[in-house]
């Protein structure tokens, strides 16, 4: 029978609360700089997802053919 790896599970649990901390100060970042009367979703406007289109390069060359 295997036996747990521990030191895996400690790290994981390590690197979730670290990328929480970093959230929560990017969080407190953006609410300090931004409006803090402007609430997007009590005023209908909502970020638009990211395209497919938006990660492809424009300055590629034609497919060759």
């Amino acid at each position: 029978m295997a036996t747990p790896n521990y030191g895996y599970e400690k790290r994981q649990k390590e690197l979730a609360k670290k990328r929480k901390k970093e959230d929560k100060l990017k969080a407190k970042a953006e609410r300090k700089l931004g409006d803090p009367g402007y609430d997007p979703e009590i005023d209908g406007v909502a970020e638009e997802p990211e395209s497919d289109a938006a990660a492809i390069p424009e300055n590629l060359p034609p497919a060759a053919t």
